[in-house]
């Protein structure tokens, strides 16, 4: 399975991710249901390393490297979090979107050869996902300053594309199943620390529960996606593709829960698509 194709797969499972989030009430404590979806997560992929009998020892440099991606991804997940707090989502999206280009700037200061097309073809994908989002949100009321909610959004990208590149990192060393875990148990360490410190609450509450593992298994079966297209060729699309969950969320609300898209929303579908298309060629 190509890089491509494994970060579709992390695009769907964070789109269903996001999706689900809609039905949480706005009472769920947020650091709990950020818990209890990590745990869930962390559960399902230790599930996937039983089944296919996954465990293997980890050299030291690689136990590091994925211990950093799993700051990294806490960073994210709260940038995330707190920017869609605030919104709007017009603002927020288009720069959460846009960490391909670190995953890329990244990938090609180790070495690897990005040409103009592709380069371009990462932006397409980028200013597609941003049309679509951008225009999914046709609120009016007044929201918080944009300053911080800016600052935010750019933690969030910073934080995905340091995820992706140091868990690809990790594995490239050892083996993607126990990197990912290793991410994993060190987002819930420091996770549960500093909930404890601040005394926030860790029960989300029983009838968000079901939803809440929904969302820990879509997000174990992304974070895994992408880590294991470490060593194939162009592993850096893995994170690109991965990207445009944000344009699937509204695309799987146009489908299932009847929700409005615009012909200039299909036009960045289009777009991001071409995009994902000629990086496949």
């Amino acid at each position: 399975m190509s890089a491509l194709a494994l970060g579709l797969i992390a695009a769907f499972a964070w789109g269903f991710h996001d999706i689900c989030v809609r039905y949480l009430s706005q009472r769920t404590p947020l650091m709990a249901a950020l818990l209890t979806v990590s745990l869930a997560g962390t559960a399902f992929h230790l599930g996937m390393m039983v089944l296919q009998s996954d465990f293997h020892p980890m050299p030291r440099e690689a136990v590091g490297w994925s211990a950093l991606a799993g700051v990294f991804f806490l960073i994210a997940s709260l940038g995330l979090y707190g920017a869609f707090q605030r919104g709007p989502v017009r603002l927020v999206s288009p720069i959460i979107a846009s960490y391909p280009v670190l995953s890329v700037g990244w990938a090609a200061m180790r070495g690897a050869e990005i040409n103009l097309w592709q380069w371009g073809a990462v932006l397409a994908i980028i200013f597609g996902v941003s049309i679509v989002a951008a225009l999914s949100d046709d609120s009016t009321e007044d929201v918080p300053a944009k300053g911080p909610t800016i600052a935010l959004s750019a933690i969030a990208a910073v934080g995905f594309a340091g995820t992706f590149a140091l868990g690809q990192m990790a594995a490239e060393m050892s083996h993607d199943m126990p990197a990912t875990l290793v991410t994993r148990l060190v987002l819930i360490t420091l996770l549960v620390i500093g909930m404890a410190a601040l005394r926030l609450p860790f029960w989300p509450g029983r009838s968000t529960l079901a939803v809440l593992c929904l969302m820990g298994i879509a997000d174990g079966i992304a974070l895994m996606s992408v880590v294991s297209a470490a060593g194939l060729p162009d592993a850096q699309y893995a994170a690109v593709a991965s990207s445009v969950f944000g344009l699937l969320t509204i695309v799987m609300a146009w489908a299932f829960l009847r929700e409005r898209m615009t012909s200039i929303q299909w036009l960045g579908c289009a777009i991001a698509f071409a995009g994902i298309g000629y990086l496949a060629l």
